[in-house]
């Protein structure tokens, strides 16, 4: 199905959200505009940050790697990334044998240490 037939699809199933979604492309085409009223660049610089912050820009800009990491930055950015992965996973492992725990015996039988 084309573009074309799924926004024919949404509008008709959904008016206002096919308005939403393509208000939404007509933002991301345009930009982040902000208008500088009475002179005043402090002030538009603070609501362009601020619509930065919101959309997410922000944070894909800050993501993105311009300079050169050297290689021991890079072993020690890798072995933080892989402890924070053991990390995650033990502590889905232990919240999972608790679930079970209390779905197979029941909350009234279930002792919490």
């Amino acid at each position: 199905m084309n573009s074309v037939a799924k926004r024919a699809v949404i509008l008709l199933t959904r008016p206002s959200a096919a308005l939403h979604s393509v208000n939404w492309e007509l933002q991301q085409w345009r930009g982040i505009r902000v208008k500088v009223r009475n002179s005043n660049l402090e002030q538009a610089l603070t609501i362009l940050q601020r619509k930065m912050q919101s959309s997410g820009i922000e944070r894909m800009i800050k993501n993105e790697q311009t300079h050169h990491i050297k290689n021991s930055e890079k072993r020690v950015l890798a072995k933080k990334n892989l402890e924070r992965k053991i990390r995650g996973q033990d502590l889905a492992r232990k919240l999972k044998a608790i679930l079970v725990k209390k779905v197979s015996y029941g909350y009234d039988k279930v002792v919490m240490n």
